[in-house]
């Protein structure tokens, strides 16, 4: 399932855009994993906004892109990596990665990319060029890995 992808600072999201990346966070973060949390975390107003879409127009795949310091010292950083149920059978999860990634390296220069893995998920990025530091934490009950990539 090709993906069409856009990537955009927060202020130049639509109304229609922001709502439906808050709702693929909220059906997939707090409903699908059962995981209540507070969402909007104020970091949203200084990322990038990563948005796949399918034939139909439909986010189906998402994340947020940080520049190197922001969320990590001496890192860009990649997160709220999601995807819809409904899309990751087809890919959409590792094309997103693969977009995610370019984009990182096309704003903010060939820099490390420091992220938080769901711990269950580090083969996948793994195969992306990411390498675990060993770093384990809990975060909102779900089991997290620090992830580098050169």
């Amino acid at each position: 399932m090709p993906l069409s992808f856009k990537c955009v600072p927060f202020q130049q999201l639509t109304l229609r855009e922001l709502y439906d990346l808050l709702a693929l966070r909220a059906e997939v973060f707090v409903v699908a994993q059962n995981c209540p949390f507070q969402d909007p975390d104020g970091k949203d107003f200084e990322a990038w906004h990563c948005l796949g879409t399918n034939d139909a127009g439909q986010l189906v795949a998402y994340t947020r892109l940080f520049d190197q310091n922001l969320v990590y010292p001496g890192f860009a950083s990649i997160g709220r990596v999601v995807t819809s149920p409904h899309a990751r059978a087809a890919g959409a999860g590792r094309q997103l990665m693969h977009v995610s990634i370019d984009y990182c390296q096309k704003l903010f220069g060939q820099k490390p990319i420091k992220i938080g893995a769901q711990t269950y998920l580090l083969r996948f990025y793994e195969s992306l060029g990411f390498a675990s530091t060993g770093e384990e934490y809990l975060e909102d009950t779900i089991l997290h890995t620090t992830m580098i990539r050169p």
